[in-house]
């Protein structure tokens, strides 16, 4: 699991995308596009982008909802969280001050 999380977050334009959904939660693919676009500057397809929401999805960093016709995309930290814990621990000697 962390070898996904870590292959998702290499890429500047899947981080982007994170930055995004953290931004604002629940996107659709158009919306999605439209910001990267707008804000960032980049021109990828939607193809481009659904594969890069592919990634981040696979890795558990994004998760899709289907409301309708609509197909929504929402953050999930909890990969980063199970990551950073298992390097940061609150019993080190350190924290213990």
């Amino acid at each position: 699991m962390p070898d996904d999380v870590f292959k998702a977050l290499a890429d500047p334009t899947r981080r982007r995308i994170l930055d995004e959904l953290a931004e604002r939660d629940g996107q659709s693919l158009f919306e999605i596009c439209t910001r990267l676009v707008t804000k960032h500057g980049l021109g990828l397809s939607r193809q481009a982008i659904s594969q890069h929401l592919a990634v981040l999805e696979s890795a558990g960093l994004v998760v899709s909802r289907r409301q309708g016709r609509y197909k929504f995309h929402d953050l999930n930290t909890e990969p980063l969280e199970r990551v950073m814990h298992r390097w940061l621990r609150t019993d080190s000697p350190e924290n213990s001050t």
